[in-house]
């Protein structure tokens, strides 16, 4: 059995899988560093999205990166989380 990232490798070299990928990365930096975050302070995503006072199918869109949000819903969250929001460009 393969593995995810051997998986994740031979797709890349498509160039169309390539560009796909490449464009969703920043809703996955989005999604991974929530999870972090929220792990970290050791809540769950229903406690989350009531401190965030946000719905709990939103914590979990934006974990799965299947959620676009915007910049005030990232605020929330990052509340929630006690934190700030920072947005960098690179």
């Amino acid at each position: 059995m393969r593995s995810h990232n051997d998986y994740l490798e031979e797709q890349l070299k498509n160039p169309d899988f390539a560009a796909a990928y490449e464009a969703l990365e920043p809703q996955y930096q989005i999604a991974r560093a929530i999870i972090a975050a929220r792990l970290e302070s050791g809540m769950t995503q229903a406690e989350l999205a009531k401190k965030a006072e946000l719905p709990q199918s939103n914590i979990s869109r934006l974990e799965s990166g299947n959620f676009n949000p915007t910049v005030q819903t990232l605020e929330k969250v990052a509340a929630g989380l006690g934190k700030k929001l920072t947005l960098k460009f690179v």
